[in-house]
């Protein structure tokens, strides 16, 4: 009789549907209970008023998450026309308000202006930092936040749906850094109707989509019924667009020890410059590398037995 291979719950990635009115804190919260596990991060920050995919990593993945939150991003995202608030989503008082509303052929009009490289304005009511501290939090004080416009990208972006006068649904794809609250903010300012995000949900981080998310009650369902669990995705599911290079067990220790090892014929592909890879034992992550000609020099190594 075929055995199933042991669960991993100690490294890896887990891709939760975080559901609304839980912070981010709270959900990664939740999983480490579950879980029963001491080091977990998330990639990417959600607002308890936002649901959608939180990538959580786990053990020694906490140690990807950068390549992670540098990943591209996709969200859905609805807006109430009509009134523009302090925080540029449902959350914040009503700042000023219109009676105009868009039409479609208006709405479709204004599209192509937001896509590609675009200046943006961040909320006021953000995570930035102002002189050391949040920006949220000055403006929660009642202070002025002034923020200085930055250049983000946006890939793709689509009208998706008109529930009503008031409301019309989006969905976007972007780079990092894109506020999806001040695209809302700026999409009534350009149609002279003002706006604000009653709905969002993030539909993609990197590699990681809507499909490969769990929720919460069915990873609690998962984790009593261990049998239907298959377990973390691997530490290295972040890094697929990094080519893998497979080592032997003395190159191994070597890395181990913070020593460089000799890539001869390995990856001629590298034989110019300065190159991040995958360094993998019979499929065991075992460190990120850099390539110089012909030495690898470990550059982070992860301890996964």
């Amino acid at each position: 009789m075929t055995q199933n291979p042991p669960i991993n719950l100690r490294h890896g990635w887990l891709v939760l549907d975080k559901p609304l009115g839980l912070s981010s804190a709270q959900a990664v919260g939740r999983v480490k209970r579950l879980l029963k596990v001491k080091k977990i991060g998330h990639a990417g920050t959600l607002d308890p008023l936002a649901s959608g995919i939180l990538p959580l990593a786990i053990g020694e993945a906490t140690k990807t998450v950068s390549y992670a939150m540098d990943g591209t991003k996709g969200y859905r995202f609805t807006v109430r026309w009509g009134a523009e608030t302090e925080t540029d989503d449902a959350e914040g008082a009503v700042t000023r308000t219109s009676d105009k509303r868009p039409t479609r052929e208006e709405m479709l009009a204004i599209l192509p202006e937001f896509i590609g490289d675009i200046t943006q304005m961040p909320p006021a009511y953000s995570a930035l930092k102002v002189d050391g501290k949040r920006a949220y939090a000055l403006a929660r004080a009642g202070e002025e936040v002034v923020l200085a416009a930055r250049t983000v990208t946006v890939h793709a972006l689509a009208l998706v749906a008109i529930a009503d006068a008031d409301h019309a649904t989006f969905e976007v794809t972007c780079g990092k850094g894109t506020y999806v609250r001040a695209l809302a903010r700026d999409f009534g300012q350009k149609l002279s109707c003002l706006g604000h995000v009653s709905m969002l949900r993030r539909t993609q981080v990197g590699q990681f989509f809507e499909k490969d998310a769990i929720s919460l009650d069915k990873l609690e369902e998962l984790v009593h019924n261990p049998g239907l669990f298959r377990g973390l995705l691997p530490v290295d599911a972040v890094l697929d667009d990094i080519l893998a290079l497979d080592i032997t067990a003395a190159e191994e220790q070597r890395l181990r020890n913070g020593q460089a090892i000799g890539i001869v014929g390995s990856l001629p592909q590298f034989s110019q410059g300065h190159r991040i890879v995958r360094v993998k034992r019979e499929g065991r992550m075992v460190a990120l590398g850099e390539v110089a000609g012909t030495v690898l020099k470990p550059v982070r190594v992860f301890n996964i037995e």
